[in-house]
């Protein structure tokens, strides 16, 4: 069956975009560098490179129908490159910047697992003490009264908490924290047979706690609890005095009203070839539909955070770094490396093929690239962001747009269009990807090894 016009035009693009990606570009830029090397300056010849890039970028978030994109790279301990593509706000037609603030979804885990982690840095706890004996209800698999829910399992989700139903969500839900009823007593009537917000599926039946990871926003709802009541602190205060304030984190809030609006960027979802608001969506989430166009939840320490790229690149290089940035140190150096690693017992989720740490996600050789990444990514409608590092290189990627990846129609190629983002972003900062792609290692043995 032929192509239509439209479908040989997005593959045109594509090849043209993996071209200028892949391990091609290198060779063309050291043919460029050296026919133009007489005629103009480094500077220059570096300014066109960041043209075209910019240019690539922009064709990218088009077809990956992102309104805008927010990125920086990070090498070592320092950006070395950031910018913004697109309008976070359409109607207005406000350009992004790496200033612009977003809603990061489940990226706001690892500040939750951050905070616990400075605790149990002053000794308040044992990562694998039981977490009953802080509770003021007795936290047990129903299906296993007698097996102990510790610490480490709520940080790697293997405490047997099944994945959430959509009634967890509450998506038509919108106000500011803190709220009076949340994270206690919510938490004790969702948890607990018999409560008000209880159901059946709440638990796994099959696996036991600590044998088996199944990603759940619900623990880290236990863990912002554990928060205060282990500091004696309101949770949101807690992360503002000791994470955001120290690394100067000051256009980062889980309250939206604390920043400012003008700066925010409106989630949207593409649909039948238009751009509409999460508060648009009733064709698709009925009564759920948020009542505001911007994401203000309940679950707010598994996936409220608002940040820039530029703020969470201090946190982020923290992270890379040992626990340290710009000489604030916010955890030591062994609970850093101790989140970063596999937890026991292997802690792998195969609907993700990743695996877990402690509030991190790790993965091992991921879309078949030979490297190993530790970070985390967020979704949801109208958000999408990543924030990833390789530990051997010590670079790291941070991007956020206003777009969502739950997409109705062509999923397949806006996958490849993300994908081909990511790349361009790692080659930005210097590491090639595409070099270290299994699939890139056997075609180049195929076509260029010497025939003997």
């Amino acid at each position: 069956m032929k192509m239509n016009k439209l479908n040989k035009f997005f593959v045109i693009i594509i090849v043209f975009l993996f071209i200028g990606t892949s391990f091609v570009s290198g060779s063309v830029n050291l043919i460029v560098d050296n026919q133009i090397k007489s005629n103009i300056s480094q500077e220059q010849r570096l300014g066109l490179k960041d043209i075209f890039f910019d240019l690539k970028m922009s064709i990218l978030i088009k077809l990956a129908l992102y309104p805008s994109l927010s990125a920086c790279i990070i090498n070592g301990d320092e950006i070395t490159w950031s910018n913004g593509y697109g309008f976070y706000d359409l109607d207005n037609r406000k350009s992004a910047t790496e200033n612009t603030i977003y809603n990061i979804a489940s990226i706001s885990k690892t500040i939750t697992g951050t905070a616990l982690m400075q605790l149990y840095d002053q000794g308040l706890f044992d990562l694998d003490e039981d977490v009953n004996n802080y509770l003021p209800f007795n936290l047990r698999n129903p299906n296993f009264p007698d097996d102990e829910i510790t610490f480490r399992m709520l940080l790697s989700h293997s405490s047997s908490l099944n994945s959430d139903l959509i009634n967890y969500y509450w998506l038509n839900f919108s106000a500011d924290p803190p709220f009076s009823f949340y994270p206690y007593p919510w938490l004790e009537e969702h948890l607990i047979p018999g409560g008000k917000w209880y159901y059946s599926g709440r638990w796994s039946s099959t696996y036991r706690p600590g044998e088996y990871s199944m990603y759940a926003n619900i623990n880290f709802d236990i863990i912002s609890y554990l928060v205060e009541l282990i500091s004696g602190e309101n949770f949101i205060d807690y992360c503002k005095e000791h994470i955001f304030v120290p690394l100067e984190m000051y256009n980062t809030n889980f309250n939206l009203s604390g920043l400012n609006i003008d700066n925010v960027a409106i989630p949207y979802h593409y649909h039948n070839g238009e751009y509409l608001q999460i508060n648009e969506l009733s064709y698709m989430l009925g009564e759920s539909t948020p009542p505001d166009k911007y994401w203000r939840i309940r679950m707010y320490p598994a996936g409220g955070l608002y940040t820039t790229v530029n703020d969470l690149s201090h946190f982020f290089i923290a992270h890379m770094n040992d626990g340290v940035w710009n000489g604030i140190r916010i955890l030591e150096e062994e609970t850093v490396e101790e989140m970063h690693s596999i937890q026991p017992p292997g802690n792998h989720d195969p609907n993700t093929d990743s695996y877990y740490g402690l509030a991190w996600t790790i993965g091992i050789n991921p879309s078949g690239f030979k490297v190993n990444i530790s970070g985390h990514g967020g979704g949801s409608y109208g958000v999408h962001t990543w924030m990833y590092y390789i530990p051997t290189e010590n670079i790291g990627v941070i991007y956020f747009t206003n777009g969502d990846k739950y997409f109705e129609k062509n999923i397949l190629f806006r996958a490849i269009i993300g994908l081909i983002t990511i790349i361009s972003l790692y080659q930005k900062g210097g590491f090639n990807l595409i070099s270290q792609s299994y699939l890139f290692n056997s075609f180049y043995k195929l076509s260029f090894a010497p025939k003997i």
